[in-house]
C-alpha cells in the first residue's frame, strides 16, 4: 500500500478507506522493471512469499505449476537494480524473498501476482506496507502485513490472517477462520468452522451461513459489531463504546447473556426467565428451548437481538 500522503489523510473516512488499497507508487515508481518465473509444483505443495513494502496477489489454478510475474520499482534506477528476488523451487514447495539493498533508505519495493495450485498449502505470505489478496485456495493459509488490507476469496482450510492499519475482508471461505487487525474493520461471510475476529477502533460485520457447533468469538473497541446467523450457534462477543447487533433465523433457540453499562438491551424474541434476569442493562434467559449461549458484552452502547 501507498504510505499515507499529506493529501490523503487530509480527505474524508470514505477516500480513506481506500486508500489501504493503493501499493506504495508515486514516485518511487519512477523506475520499474518487471520479473517472471515459471516452475513445476505439485498440488498439496507449501508456498512462502517473504516481500517489503508491496502487494502480494495470490490465485490458485488447475495447474501443477507456479507462475509468478512481479515489478520491482524504485526512485532511482541504482536502488531498483539492487533490488534482488531470490526464488528457491522444488517439486513440493517454493520460498519467494524479495531482497532489499542495505541501507534501506528510499521509497521503493516489489508487487507479486503468483498462481499456484488450488490445493497448495500457504505456509507464510507476509509483506509489509502493502496489501494481500488470496483467492481460491484449498489449503491452509496464515497471510502477515502492515499498513495495508488483506482480502480472501473462496478459500476452504483453515486461515489466519492478521494486519495493522488494514481492512480483512473474506468472503465464501470454508474452515477454521482467525483474523486479527488494528485501526481497521473486518467484514467476513464464513461457510462453516471456529471463527475469531479481533480489531481495535474498527467495526465487524459477519454472517455465518451454515451451522456448526463450534464458538464464534467477535472483540472490539470503539467499533460496531454486527453478527448475522443462518442458525443459531455459540457467539462470545464484546466491544467498548459501541453497539452490537445479532441476528438469527425467527425459529431460533438460544440462551442468553447479554449486558451493558450504559445503554439499553432490545430483542425481537421472547426471552423465558426461567432464574434469569431482565434489566435495562441486563438481559439474561432463554429464546425458545434454549440452545447456544449468546454472551454478549459492551460498555455505552446498546445491544439488540433481531429477527432475520
Amino acid at each position: 500500500m501507498r504510505v499515507l500522503s499529506g493529501m490523503c489523510l487530509g480527505l474524508s473516512i470514505f477516500t480513506l478507506a481506500a486508500c489501504d488499497e493503493i501499493d506504495l507508487g508515486g514516485s518511487s515508481d519512477r523506475y520499474r522493471e518487471d520479473f517472471h518465473f515459471n516452475y513445476p509444483l505439485n498440488a498439496g505443495a507449501s508456498v512462502q512469499v517473504e516481500n517489503t513494502n508491496g502487494s502480494v496477489e495470490i490465485v490458485g489454478w488447475d495447474k501443477n505449476t507456479v507462475d509468478i510475474d512481479g515489478t520491482k520499482y524504485a526512485n532511482t534506477e541504482e536502488r531498483m537494480r539492487e533490488i534482488k528476488i531470490e526464488v528457491t523451487p522444488s517439486a513440493s514447495s517454493i520460498s519467494i524473498r524479495t531482497v532489499m539493498p542495505v541501507p534501506r533508505m528510499g521509497n521503493y519495493g516489489a508487487r507479486y501476482v503468483i498462481h499456484v495450485p488450488k490445493r497448495a498449502e500457504l505456509q507464510n505470505i507476509i509483506s509489509s506496507n502493502g496489501a494481500i489478496r488470496v483467492e481460491t485456495i484449498e489449503g491452509h493459509a496464515r497471510l502477515k502485513t502492515s499498513n495495508g488490507a488483506i482480502r480472501a476469496f473462496g478459500m476452504q482450510g483453515s486461515l489466519d490472517a492478521r494486519t495493522s492499519n488494514g481492512s480483512i475482508d473474506l468472503s465464501d471461505v470454508t474452515g477454521d477462520t482467525s483474523v486479527h487487525t488494528s485501526n481497521g474493520t473486518i467484514k467476513a461471510d464464513v461457510k462453516k468452522g471456529n471463527f475469531e475476529a479481533t480489531t481495535s477502533n474498527g467495526n465487524i460485520t459477519a454472517r455465518l451461513i451454515e451451522p456448526d457447533s463450534r464458538p464464534v468469538r467477535l472483540e472490539s473497541s470503539n467499533g460496531h459489531i454486527d453478527l448475522t446467523m443462518d442458525a443459531a450457534r455459540e457467539v462470545h462477543a464484546d466491544t467498548s463504546n459501541s453497539s452490537i447487533t445479532v441476528r438469527m433465523p425467527s425459529q431460533a433457540n438460544a440462551t442468553v447473556r447479554a449486558h451493558t453499562s450504559n445503554s439499553s438491551i432490545t430483542s425481537d424474541f421472547d426471552v423465558s426467565m426461567r432464574g434469569g434476569l431482565i434489566s435495562k442493562h441486563r438481559l439474561e434467559g432463554n429464546i425458545g428451548s434454549g440452545g447456544p449461549l449468546l454472551d454478549l458484552g459492551t460498555s455505552n452502547g446498546a445491544i439488540r437481538i433481531l429477527r432475520l
